[in-house]
């Protein structure tokens, strides 16, 4: 066991989705793993491993925020051996071209956050996916028939800003999104080599507020990412 996650070694497999919402990594195992069995329940955050068309693969949540995903993320990577990380969550579309139930992939995350910062006061270090998982994310979606936006996304400390406004400032200059993880994600993988890859459901607008989606339909309906990690997770 981790300090936070109940699993013993081999218990987790060497890929996994991370959403945000425990209750969403729940409906991916029930939903599209077979033979899933439950390897952490402390604190609420389910994590569970099963097969996906043959292949080993596993789901936890994170929580919200970077310092959350942070703590699971190092934690399965040092601790238990995992090599290729997909954060499959949801963000407020920045853009008015980018739609409520669209797929961003996270080519890169900006962020507003210390966390990097602190490590790096002299630099701005560029928080970037890895681009085997991007390439291969993209290319998969696009054969499902899927909408999907790449580029930068921003990770941001706080859910509830007064910054609404430089928010829609960098909508304008190309970031796609806002949301809370990628970032942190990012720089976790480059520090132990890994991949690590964002792919976000859009379900809300700062643009377009009257396309905004319900709590349970953000739970249990966006599946287009769930279909698009899985699929890259074991995309060789």
């Amino acid at each position: 066991m981790s300090i936070h996650i109940g699993a013993k070694v081999g218990e987790i497999a060497d890929k996994i989705l991370l959403p945000g919402d425990p209750l969403r990594a729940t409906f991916i195992a029930e939903n599209f793993l077979e033979d899933a069995v439950l390897f952490n329940e402390i604190r609420g955050m389910y994590g569970y491993t099963g097969i996906y068309k043959g292949e080993r693969v596993s789901v936890m949540g994170t929580g919200m925020g970077m310092p959350s995903i942070s703590i699971y993320a190092r934690e399965l990577i040092v601790d238990y051996g995992v090599k290729r990380l997909i954060r499959v969550g949801t963000a407020g579309s920045l853009n008015p071209d980018v739609h409520v139930r669209e797929l961003v992939l996270a080519q890169a995350a900006a962020t507003n956050s210390n966390i990097i910062r602190n490590d790096w006061p002299m630099y701005d270090f560029p928080q970037i996916a890895s681009f085997n998982l991007l390439d291969k994310a993209y290319h998969i979606a696009q054969d499902l028939g899927m909408k999907t936006h790449v580029g930068t996304v921003l990770s941001t400390d706080l859910f509830y800003s007064k910054f609404f406004e430089q928010h829609l400032a960098l909508g304008k200059m190309g970031v796609h999104a806002v949301e809370m993880e990628a970032a942190a994600l990012y720089y976790l993988a480059a520090q132990h080599g890994v991949e690590a890859l964002g792919i976000m459901t859009i379900s809300d607008s700062l643009v377009n507020p009257d396309e905004d989606t319900t709590a349970q339909e953000r739970q249990t309906t966006f599946t287009d990412m769930m279909k698009v990690g899985l699929e890259t997770l074991i995309a060789e």
